[in-house]
């Protein structure tokens, strides 16, 4: 199988060209590198290879111009005088297959999970939430899990928010305190969140891993370039995400053992980033996942500006090794140049320390694993060119792109199923029709009994009661006692006289 060409060794006197083999694609690597010593060009050299042998990649787009992937480069005197140096054959420029993604689906098709996928864990990272509050959290999710109560976007973990609060007696006996202020520094987190723009990664239709790995007819592995520019503004979001993805090709793929090459290859750029503040716990998983997913069949690359911006754990498991310049001005620069010079296999010819801080632009000390799996001694190396675009592409060429993607009338229009914050809806309004209907009949009855109540006191007062008679009672009994009376009398009197 055709080799991915990273570019000519200069260390040596015949300057051999120096590949990356795919077989060993899936051993992970690093492009590490001060700003401007030719990271990102590396990064789509490595990324085209892939996509050339038919496998896909995905990374995210930090600055904008990885987005050059998607079309055809321009050929000039300088990268005609590289091409030629380096001893490239049949180079042409061209673009790679590529799907443009974006979280707030802007400049990309947008990428959504659901509450639930993404878990407690990471979503208490991303809401930057303390252990406290991450533990109501931890609550929140079992609650849902236990009354089946589905968790899809930001609005349902408000539902089951406010029901927490309202079982908080009830809730807190069964799982655990629950406590008012907690509750709220999370809604405070959400609320953060949405004015941010997050709210629109939760929802469906939820991302597919199947769309991350296509390859087209032609066999070229597609690129999915991630839209980042604005993403990278909130760091935790952004390396949440991406190690969110990467959980789910590590627990949902397959084991396939050590194939031909990678099924996947994943770039991590501004890698720090998933390292800063991350808990003993969260860096644990990280480790776990890139030693396993390689069985997988999916390869991990970090980038980042220095080596040890990668734990010494995970960066020990890192077989393919591409090093630009790093320029030892502090104390941590010179400590980042010692730190790069020990982790490359020695090379007799070469004093790597030195040489890092005097590499120019494209070129990299370079160390693949080689047959057997074994490392080659570092080289100097001129790092071949893309053949794509090596900068931004217009308004006009993305829209153009997105219009062919075969994804689009997939992920463009967002759906609403009934979920917790419905179905929470619908039985607080259930209950309340319940309780409000006998209410509802007293209340009648009493105005009822309100505009009747005139009438039967008048009534009583005319013709009485069962107990007590009435005026008109009264008043007939009295007439007819008048008459009787004067009867009586006109007899009486006729007969005494």
């Amino acid at each position: 199988m055709e080799s991915i060409l990273v570019g000519k060794a200069i260390t040596t006197a015949d300057g051999a060209q120096v590949h990356l083999l795919p077989k060993y694609g899936n051993r992970h690597g690093l492009v590490a590198g001060a700003t401007g010593t030719g990271k990102t060009v590396t990064l789509m050299t490595v990324a085209e290879g892939f996509s050339r042998i038919g496998v896909p990649v995905f990374l995210a787009d930090v600055k904008g111009d990885v987005s050059g992937l998607a079309v055809p480069g321009t050929l000039n005197e300088k990268l005609q005088e590289r091409i030629e140096q380096i001893g490239i054959d049949g180079y042409a420029p061209e673009g790679s297959p590529t799907i443009f993604w974006d979280l707030y689906g802007k400049l990309g098709h947008p990428v959504r999970t659901t509450v639930s996928e993404m878990g407690p864990t990471l979503l208490a990272r991303i809401l930057e939430l303390n252990d406290t509050q991450a533990g109501v959290l931890d609550i929140v999710f079992k609650l849902a899990d236990d009354r089946g109560l589905l968790l899809l976007d930001l609005a349902d973990l408000r539902a089951l928010l406010n029901l927490v609060v309202e079982e908080r007696k009830t809730v807190s006996t069964e799982y655990g305190l629950v406590s008012p202020q907690s509750v709220g520094a999370i809604q405070r987190a959400l609320l953060r969140l949405d004015q941010e723009g997050g709210d629109r990664f939760f929802g469906e239709p939820a991302l597919e891993l199947a769309d991350l790995m296509r390859t087209t007819t032609g066999g070229r592995g597609v690129v999915g370039i991630l839209a980042a520019d604005q993403l990278i503004l909130k760091p935790r979001l952004y390396s949440s995400f991406l190690l969110w993805l990467l959980s789910e090709l590590f627990e949902n793929l397959p084991e396939v053992g050590d194939l031909d090459k990678p099924k996947l290859v994943f770039i991590f750029d501004e890698a720090h980033l998933l390292f800063d503040d991350a808990p003993g716990s969260l860096q644990q998983r990280i480790e776990q996942v890139v030693r396993l997913i390689r069985s997988k069949g999916v390869g991990v690359y970090f980038c980042s500006q220095f080596p040890d911006d990668v734990p010494s754990n995970i960066l020990g498991q890192l077989g393919n090794r591409v090093q630009h310049a790093l320029r030892a001005f502090t104390p941590r620069d010179q400590k980042a140049v010692k730190t790069a010079a020990e982790t490359f296999v020695s090379n007799p010819n070469l004093d790597v320390a030195q040489t890092l801080s005097k590499l120019g632009t494209g070129e990299a000390l370079v160390s693949t694993l080689q047959d057997k799996g074994v490392p080659m001694p570092v080289e100097h190396t001129l790092v071949a060119p893309p053949r794509c675009r090596m900068g931004a592409i217009t308004e006009a060429e993305r829209a153009q792109v997105r219009a062919g993607s075969p994804v689009g009338a997939k992920y463009d229009n967002a759906v609403n199923r009934e979920s917790a914050a419905e179905l929470l809806a619908r039985r607080a309004e259930a209950a309340t029709g319940q309780a409000g209907a006998p209410a509802a009949k007293g209340a009648k009855d009493a105005v009822q009994e309100e505009d009747g109540g005139m009438g039967k006191a008048v009534n009583e007062w005319l013709f009485g009661t069962k107990r007590r008679q009435g005026v008109v009672q009264a008043a007939g009994k009295q007439a007819a006692r008048t008459i009787t009376n004067r009867i009586v009398r006109g007899l009486l009197g006729g007969i005494l006289k």
